[in-house]
C-alpha cells in the first residue's frame, strides 16, 4: 500500500492511497463510511488509527471505480500534487549519523577524525552517532530546496532509507522490532557542511535549516517491503550519480536501529527514522562537490520510489 498527502484541488492537505495511477481521496472517503470512525485527519492520525479504520482503507482499494468516483474521491496521480507524506512531522526526524563504513571513513578523512575518532578509527565503533533534524526543514519529493549564500555556500547531499514507526513502544527489543515498523520512504538529509562544523561538532543547526528534509513520494507499508535491510539506494546530481550502494551495507540494521532509538526513549505513531547515508557526499570528494542553484538532485530507494528536487536560490 502507497500512501500519500496530497494538494486537493483547494490548496488543502488531504490523505490518500494509490491505487494504479490514480488516488483515492481517504479524507473524503472515510467520512462518507458507515460506521464514521475517522474524520478531517493527518496522515500521522491514520497511522495510528484503529483496526476498523484500515479496513475501510481496504474496502476503498476493493471498491468500484463508480463507486469512488461516486464519493467524489478519485484524483490523478501528479507529481505536483504530492507533499511529503508527513507534512510536519510532531518531533524531530531521528537520524543515524556514519551508519556505512565507507562513509564513516569518508568523513573521517575530510575531518581529520569525527568527534575526536582519529580517521584510523575503527569502522563500526561501540555505539552509532544520533542526531536530529526539526520538523520545519521537511517538504516535499518534488519541492525546491532553497539556496541562502547568505546562510551556506556548502549544501550537500545525503540519499537515505527513511523508517516510519507504526505504534508507540520504548525499550523494543531488536527482535520485535518489525512490530513496530508502519512502512517507508525516501529522505535526503540535506547538510550544511559549514554549520555542521561550527558548533562544536553538533549537527543539529546544520542539519535543520527549512527545505533541507525532502520526504517521499509516499509511505510504502511494511508488508511491500520484505526485507529493508537489502535496498539499493542511489542519489544523482543533474543525472550524475553520486551515491550507490544497498542496506545491506549499513553498520546498524533497521531492527538494530528501533532498538537503540527506543532505548529508555518512547517512539510513536508517525516518528521518522533516517537510517543514514552511504559513500559518495560532496564534501569528502577531492575537490569537495556542494550544491548550487539550478542543480537537480534525484534520490531512489528500491522498492520505496524516487524523489526529484530542484535547488532554488532565494532572495
Amino acid at each position: 500500500m502507497r500512501l500519500v498527502t496530497f494538494r486537493a484541488d483547494d490548496g488543502a492537505p488531504h490523505v490518500g492511497v494509490i491505487r494504479d495511477e490514480e488516488i483515492i481521496d481517504l479524507t473524503l472517503w472515510l467520512p462518507q463510511q458507515e460506521p464514521v470512525y475517522l474524520s478531517d485527519f493527518t496522515m500521522v492520525e491514520l497511522i495510528a488509527a484503529e483496526p476498523e479504520v484500515w479496513q475501510q482503507v481496504v474496502a476503498a482499494l476493493e471498491a468500484s471505480e463508480a463507486a469512488v468516483k461516486g464519493a467524489n474521491a478519485l484524483v490523478p496521480l501528479e507529481p505536483g500534487r504530492l507533499m511529503a507524506p508527513i507534512p510536519r512531522p510532531l518531533k524531530n526526524v531521528l537520524c543515524m549519523g556514519r551508519n556505512y563504513a565507507e562513509h564513516a571513513k569518508e568523513s573521517a578523512r575530510a575531518f581529520g577524525g569525527v568527534l575526536g575518532q582519529p580517521p584510523s578509527a575503527p569502522t563500526k565503533p561501540p555505539h552509532p552517532a544520533i542526531f536530529t533534524k526539526a520538523p520545519t526543514s521537511v517538504i516535499g519529493p518534488f519541492d525546491d530546496i532553497p539556496y541562502d549564500a547568505a546562510l551556506t555556500e556548502s549544501l550537500d547531499w545525503e540519499v537515505e532509507l527513511a523508517v516510519v514507526i507504526g505504534r508507540k513502544g520504548k525499550n523494543i527489543p531488536e527482535s520485535q522490532a518489525m512490530e513496530y515498523v508502519f512502512g517507508y520512504t525516501v529522505l535526503n538529509d540535506v547538510s550544511a557542511r559549514d554549520i555542521q562544523s561550527r558548533h562544536g561538532n553538533q549537527f543539529f543547526k546544520g542539519k535543520s535549516l527549512d527545505g533541507t528534509c525532502p520526504i517521499g513520494p509516499w509511505i510504502v507499508t511494511v508488508d511491500e517491503v520484505p526485507d529493508p535491510n537489502n535496498l539499493s539506494l542511489s542519489l544523482h546530481v543533474n543525472g550524475v550519480e553520486k551515491q550507490q550502494d544497498t542496506t545491506a551495507s549499513m553498520l546498524w540494521n533497521v531492527q538494530q536501529i528501533i532498538q537503540i532509538m527506543s532505548h529508555g526513549m518512547t517512539l510513536e505513531p508517525g516518528d521518522i527514522i533516517a537510517t543514514g547515508t552511504p559513500a559518495g557526499v560532496g564534501f569528502a570528494r577531492q575537490p569537495a562537490e556542494f550544491l548550487q542553484p539550478g542543480d537537480l538532485v534525484e534520490c531512489e530507494v528500491e522498492t520505496i520510489g524516487k524523489i526529484s528536487n530542484r535547488v532554488r536560490k532565494i532572495d
